[in-house]
């Protein structure tokens, strides 16, 4: 007769585990970037501090592990993406990300606020978030865009970093101040549907006048 698995403690690991990253996202939410001290984390979760330790080696591994759930990079090498990728040199892919991307940076408060702690403070954590994200993007670029972009793949490049930048930018605009911006509401659904179809628009124009004839 085959021995029953116990399961409870491995269910309330992952419970704790999962407490302990959402109480990284709430204290970014409610306290900020600084307040991420180990006491503070532990007492969020309503946990011992040890069991940080025990889950995750450390503190930055916690917070580390927090912050690549919620980067919407670090979902880039999904199967999903790759198989996309293959139907047209990455053209329909690049327009669903970056479409994907502007709903999750709209949508994602806590996103927003570590996208604007990366802008204006080094940290070993985020440096390392961003050349993960770097690391999966370059991956995703170099498979399914640049052989059809070849020499002008850096213009390519350059077209994808200022769609991202302003998708960064235009979000946390519209959410710290509520202004519109170039008299477009990011919060209107028409107008975010206006910027969708831009999106697809910018993409069109890169393939058209940068790749391959």
């Amino acid at each position: 007769m085959a021995r029953k698995t116990v399961s409870g403690p491995v269910r309330n690991k992952e419970r704790t585990k999962e407490k302990l990253l959402k109480s990284v996202g709430k204290i970014i939410s409610t306290k900020g970037f600084h307040s991420l001290k180990i006491t503070n984390i532990a007492r969020t979760a309503s946990v011992d501090k040890k069991l940080i330790y025990n889950y995750f080696g450390s503190v930055e591994n916690l917070i580390n592990q927090y912050l690549r759930n919620l980067d919407f990079g670090s979902s880039m090498n999904s199967s999903e993406y790759k198989e996309e990728g293959l139907k047209d040199n990455g053209k329909t892919l690049s327009k669903n990300l970056l479409k994907e991307m502007y709903s999750a940076v709209s949508a994602n408060p806590e996103l927003q606020k570590i996208i604007v702690w990366e802008l204006y403070e080094y940290n070993d954590i985020l440096r390392e978030l961003c050349d993960h994200r770097e690391r999966l993007g370059d991956e995703m670029f170099q498979k399914f865009m640049h052989p059809y972009f070849e020499e002008n793949h850096k213009k390519y490049r350059a077209i994808l970093a200022l769609l991202i930048s302003s998708t960064y930018y235009l979000n946390i605009h519209a959410d710290s101040n509520g202004s519109k911006f170039c008299g477009l509401d990011i919060h209107d659904k028409d107008d975010r549907e206006v910027m969708a179809c831009v999106i697809d628009d910018v993409i069109d124009f890169a393939y058209e006048k940068y790749g391959l004839k």
